[in-house]
């Protein structure tokens, strides 16, 4: 089986795990699974924000092609850096059980320990706004790149403080950096810390191998989350942030907030479902939209775009 990834160090990571699972699963040799590397556009083009260069595809659109050219059997993603559309002709197969959701604030204690008039470096929307509806008095400098890339520019001095995804942190072995915030207070993205696999529709057989992989709870999470993000439409300049846990076995809690793009503004609502009906979620999304003032509702169509962030 070939296994296509994005070459970054935390994508590898992933896919690594990806097949460690798979041999476990199936009494396989390591060396019945290999890995494709591939550098995405989006790992080449780091000098801009991701919303400026194409959005979310950049990470796929490399993939997809082998995909469909039969380069590769499956490829392994970053389910929060999945379009939330995507070709007919695709599926996602398993997801594995979700990592730690939570943001790792780096370079202070907390948020309100980050100095009066610091600079904050992330060019994610939703880390953006959330901080500036925290700290008004903060600037955001964009900030692209890999972890390594990242805290690499915070060691020169070009931000003060930076946020990184924990599950990615803990995948490359880097635990001890900086301070994990709570989910309550501070929501993660759609889908953080979720590893997907995606194959051709039609592959029954690959279905039934990955099916010996997939977590049914944090499948069911996925699809809520992305089912609201397709309720709400969007680009990767509207900020969402979402949280959703289990409710026994067979439910869902959602929770779910708008910002606008500066942070002045805030709309959150929740919901609680069964975990094989997602489609509550886009109603949720709906309510959201309702709710939200028009500096919020601006920046989301209700479900016509597909690249959300």
């Amino acid at each position: 089986m070939r296994l296509g990834t994005r070459q970054s160090p935390l994508a590898m990571a992933q896919a690594e795990e990806t097949r460690a699972r798979l041999c476990a699963a199936h009494g396989w040799p390591v060396d019945a699974v290999e890995l494709v590397p591939v550098v995405a556009s989006g790992d080449r083009i780091q000098d801009r924000p991701l919303a400026e260069i194409g959005g979310k595809a950049l990470w796929t659109k490399e993939l997809d092609a082998w995909l469909a050219e039969g380069t590769i059997d499956a490829a392994v993603h970053s389910m929060k850096d999945v379009e939330t559309l995507r070709p007919e002709t695709l599926t996602i197969a398993a997801v594995l059980p979700r990592a730690d959701v939570r943001d790792v604030l780096v370079g202070a204690a907390s948020v309100a320990d980050i100095p009066t008039g610091a600079r904050v470096g992330t060019s994610a929307p939703r880390r953006a706004a959330q901080m500036l509806h925290a700290r008004p008095d903060l600037t955001v400098v964009s900030f692209r790149g890999n972890v390594a890339t990242r805290l690499g520019k915070l060691e020169r001095g070009e931000a003060d403080v930076t946020l990184l995804a924990a599950a990615g942190l803990v995948r490359l072995g880097e635990t001890g950096i900086g301070t994990p915030l709570d989910a309550e207070t501070w929501l993660p993205a759609p889908a953080q810390g979720a590893i997907g696999i995606e194959c051709l529709a039609a592959r029954a057989d690959l279905l039934s191998l990955f099916a010996a992989i997939d977590d049914a709870p944090t499948h069911a999470a996925i699809r809520a989350e992305r089912a609201l993000l397709t309720g709400l439409g969007g680009t990767c300049h509207s900020p969402i942030a979402v949280l959703t846990r289990p409710e026994g076995d067979t439910e869902l809690f959602l929770r779910a907030a708008l910002f606008s793009p500066d942070g002045a503004h805030r709309v959150e609502a929740s919901a609680t479902f069964p975990m094989t009906e997602p489609g509550h979620a886009q109603a949720l999304a709906l309510r959201l939209l309702a709710d939200a003032p028009e500096a919020i509702r601006v920046h989301f169509d209700g479900g016509v775009a597909g690249d959300i962030a």
